[in-house]
């Protein structure tokens, strides 16, 4: 006897399941959900990412994002700028410049406006992202993590996990 469990066909106990194949019962398109780098959930309806592209707007589409705050200067490409208008998703862009240390100059206003969205509930869901998700997204939610009176070595944790061996000790200062 078979059974549909989230999707999946499962098998009762009564048949020897190590020679049963698993197969989702739903299109081939719902294997395409492909994550942005670095994707993670920061809180309820916050997330946090690298640069999202194309191939990752299917399993953003599964968010439903209200907003996404983008951290980086450049101008946000004409197809994710279709993809927002086409899903009613508000783009709040913040220019901070990519810096490598010793030049080092993380405007603490735009960090501040920046939390302002991110802790205003009509904004949610709403994904965080720089180009590769690890310094300025890492600023931004260390910043949160904070507020949220996260001790300062678990905000570092999180930072260096996902910065990883491009920790920067300014970004953590």
């Amino acid at each position: 006897m078979c059974r549909t469990l989230e999707g999946v066909a499962t098998v009762d106990h009564h048949v020897d399941v190590s020679s049963t194949v698993v197969v989702p019962a739903n299109s081939s398109d719902d294997l395409n959900l492909i994550p942005p780098l670095n994707f993670a959930m920061v809180d309820n309806g916050i997330f946090r990412s690298g640069f999202p592209d194309s191939a990752n707007f299917s399993f953003l589409q599964t968010l439903n994002l209200s907003s996404i705050i983008y951290l980086c200067p450049e101008p946000y490409p004409e197809g994710n700028t279709e993809f927002l208008k086409s899903n009613g998703i508000k783009l709040f862009q913040f220019g901070i410049e990519s810096h490598k240390e010793p030049f080092v100059n993380i405007p603490e206003d735009a960090i501040r406006e920046a939390l302002r969205i991110v802790l205003d509930a009509r904004n949610h869901p709403v994904l965080i992202h720089c180009n590769r998700g690890k310094h300025r997204t890492g600023c931004l939610v260390g910043c949160l993590r904070k507020l949220q009176r996260w001790c300062l070595s678990s905000v570092f944790d999180e930072y260096q996990r996902f910065a990883a061996a491009k920790a920067r000790v300014s970004d953590q200062s």
